[in-house]
């Protein structure tokens, strides 16, 4: 086989041509690594996070890469806002085929000190714009008779250790969406899949890295023997969205680098 044979068959299995992709939380650490890798297979991109400056960056970054982008700032913590990313999200280069939910909040408090106000903020971010988001363009993917839905669960899903608090019930709660979510949609060609990183250098974990010796730690209980870094879910991330993955769903896929079973 020559190895423009390869090239061609490799490129249709994983290309994302024609297709438009929403991530939240798509401005920094993993949310835009997998923002790149679906923009760099051939998808338009449209992100979603709080801060306009580095929404404005990340859109930079992308077109650099000679990716189709666009932005829509929202906190996603307020039903208004997500109603406004379901209004405009399809404004940009058509009707939503991939949703990324990554945006998280993660309060690092011992669980006797978190607050009910806590709980409703973490499970409003994490959880419930997740199921809205969800809702919205699931269904709307469903219709159309394709569609991929990719949440980013967490280690704290499936063991507590580091003041998991809620956050780690409401990344349990995410792999629980994700079980559900496949169950209604799969047969009409819409796949939901969860993610579960290990530990990821980025701007979310910035407060466990300035615990001295924590990054260390957690580099050595990786199989691994290293932290994870944003473009190590490049793969995966094509992976699920592609048709590569047709048969995948309702699945929790640790990218951890054996973290999770060490």
């Amino acid at each position: 086989m020559s190895s423009h044979d390869v090239s061609s068959y490799v490129g249709r299995m994983f290309s994302l041509r024609d297709r438009v992709a929403l991530v939240t939380g798509g401005s920094s650490g993993i949310g835009y690594a997998m923002a790149e890798a679906l923009g760099r297979a051939g998808a338009a991109v449209v992100l979603v996070a709080r801060r306009r400056p580095e929404l404005d960056r990340a859109v930079k970054a992308l077109e650099a890469h000679g990716v189709r982008a666009a932005a829509v700032s929202a906190d996603l913590g307020e039903r208004a806002d997500v109603d406004r990313v379901c209004d405009r999200a399809a404004a940009f280069f058509g009707e939503i085929d991939i949703l990324v939910n990554d945006a998280a909040v993660n309060i690092r408090r011992p669980m006797a000190e978190l607050t009910p106000d806590d709980y409703e903020r973490t499970i409003a971010v994490n959880l419930t714009a997740p199921f809205l988001l969800g809702q919205h363009f699931g269904r709307a993917m469903v219709a159309r008779g394709w569609g991929r839905v990719i949440n980013v669960a967490s280690q704290q899903a499936i063991s507590a250790f580091g003041d998991s608090g809620v956050y780690g019930a409401s990344k349990a709660g995410i792999c629980g969406l994700t079980r559900s979510q496949a169950e209604a949609w799969s047969a009409a060609g819409v796949t939901s899949n969860a993610v579960v990183p290990g530990f990821v250098l980025t701007p979310l974990t910035e407060p466990a890295q300035a615990v001295p010796g924590r990054v260390e730690a957690m580099a050595a209980r990786s199989m691994i023997g290293r932290n994870g870094r944003p473009g190590d879910f490049a793969g995966v991330t094509v992976f699920l969205a592609s048709d590569a993955s047709a048969y995948v769903t309702g699945q929790t896929l640790c990218v951890d680098g054996g973290f999770s079973v060490h």
